[in-house]
C-alpha cells in the first residue's frame, strides 16, 4: 500500500512539474520581446545600410515595444554579420538587415559557413537599382555609343567596381555578356574610390547603386547611360532602363531584406515581419526611402528566399562565367 501511494504521489509530482514547465515555456513565448533586440547591419555605421537599418529600428520597436539595437557587424563582404546572425540562438533577439551580396554573392566567391537554406528569411524591404554611369569627357552619352565604341575598340574601355565580386562588378559583368563586349575591369577598394576614379577620368564607367552617383549626375561630372533596373527612377525620369536601352537581360538591383536564425518560431518570425512591413509602409520610412532613389516593397518569407534563390543562380553564372575570384 505505501508502496502504490509512493507511486501515485511520484506521478502526481511529475504531471505539477510538467505542467508548471509547460506554463513557463508558454508564458515566456507569450511576453516575447522582453529584452532589446540586435538588428545586425553586415556593414560598417555610416553607410546606406546602416542608414535604412536604423530607420527600420526606429518605426519597429513602436510595434514590438521593446528597443531594437543596432549592431554594426562588417567585414567578409557581409558574411560575418550574416553568420553572426545564423548562428545566434533562434529566439528572436538576434536579426539582419542584409543586402544582395551576402546572400547571392558571397556563398559563390567564398566557402561560407552558412547557405541560404540555413537562414529564415522574413520579409523584403527595399531596393536600389544601379545606375550605369561614364565620365562626361569619355563621349559615351548613351548605351548605344557605348556598345558601338566597345565594339570597335574591344577592351579599350573600363570600368570601375568596388572589388571582385562586388554589385558594380558583377552588374557590369552581367552588360558584358549580354551586349557581347569585352571591357576591362578596374577593381578598387570600396564604392567610394571607385566614383572618385570614374571622377578623375581614371576609368570611363561604372555601375553603381543611384544615390551616391546622383549628385555627379546632377553637376554633370557624370553621364547616365541607363537604370539597371525594373522600372525608370523619378530622380532621373528621362533616363532609360537598360531594358528600353535594348539590354533587357541587364538589371542590377541592390536588395534589402531582414533575415533571421532558421529555427526561430513562426509566431515570433511573425510580429517581427509584421513590425517591419508596418515599419516600411509608413509614411516617414516611405519618403526617407524615395529620397534615397530606393523602391519600398515588402513581400512574404517565401517570395524573399526564392527572390535571393534566384538571385543567387544568376550570380553564380556570372562568377563562372568571368572566372571571378577573391584575391
Amino acid at each position: 500500500m505505501k508502496s502504490s501511494r509512493r507511486f501515485f504521489a511520484t506521478a502526481f509530482t511529475l504531471a505539477v512539474a510538467g505542467v508548471l514547465l509547460s506554463t513557463a515555456t508558454a508564458t515566456q513565448a507569450q511576453v516575447w520581446p522582453n529584452r532589446p533586440i540586435k538588428l545586425v547591419v553586415p556593414y560598417a555605421a555610416g553607410g546606406p545600410d546602416d542608414a535604412l537599418a536604423r530607420q527600420l529600428a526606429t518605426k519597429m520597436q513602436l510595434s514590438l515595444g521593446q528597443s531594437v539595437v543596432v549592431d554594426n557587424r562588417a567585414g567578409a563582404g557581409g558574411a560575418i554579420g550574416v553568420e553572426a546572425t545564423v548562428k545566434a540562438a533562434p529566439d528572436g533577439y538576434t536579426l539582419a538587415l542584409v543586402a544582395t551580396g551576402p546572400l547571392a554573392g558571397m556563398p559563390n566567391l567564398t566557402k561560407t559557413s552558412y547557405s541560404l537554406d540555413d537562414i529564415q528569411f522574413l520579409t523584403l524591404a527595399a531596393k536600389i537599382p544601379s545606375v550605369v554611369i561614364a565620365n562626361s569627357k569619355s563621349g559615351l552619352d548613351s548605351i548605344s555609343a557605348l556598345l558601338t565604341k566597345a565594339k570597335g575598340q574591344p577592351g579599350k574601355l573600363n570600368y570601375s567596381s568596388a572589388g571582385p565580386g562586388t554589385t558594380p562588378h558583377i552588374g557590369m559583368e552581367i552588360l558584358k555578356s549580354q551586349a557581347n563586349i569585352s571591357l576591362l575591369h578596374i577593381p578598387y577598394r570600396g564604392a567610394a574610390p571607385a566614383i572618385t576614379a570614374l571622377l578623375g577620368g581614371e576609368v570611363e564607367l561604372s555601375m553603381v547603386d543611384l544615390l551616391p552617383a546622383l549628385p555627379h549626375i546632377k553637376s554633370g561630372a557624370f553621364k547616365a547611360l541607363a537604370i539597371a533596373g525594373t522600372s525608370r527612377s523619378p530622380l532621373l525620369p528621362d533616363v532609360p532602363t537598360t531594358a528600353e536601352a535594348g539590354l533587357p537581360g541587364v538589371t542590377m538591383e541592390t536588395t534589402y531584406g531582414l533575415i533571421a536564425p532558421k529555427d526561430l518560431a513562426p509566431a515570433i518570425a511573425n510580429q517581427i515581419r509584421d513590425a517591419a512591413i508596418a515599419a516600411v509602409n509608413s509614411s516617414e520610412v516611405k519618403q526617407w526611402l524615395q529620397q534615397q532613389g530606393a523602391i519600398p516593397g515588402t513581400s512574404t518569407a517565401a517570395e524573399y528566399q526564392q527572390a535571393m534563390k534566384a538571385e543567387s543562380e544568376k550570380w553564380k553564372g556570372i562568377i563562372l562565367k568571368a572566372n571571378i575570384t577573391l584575391n
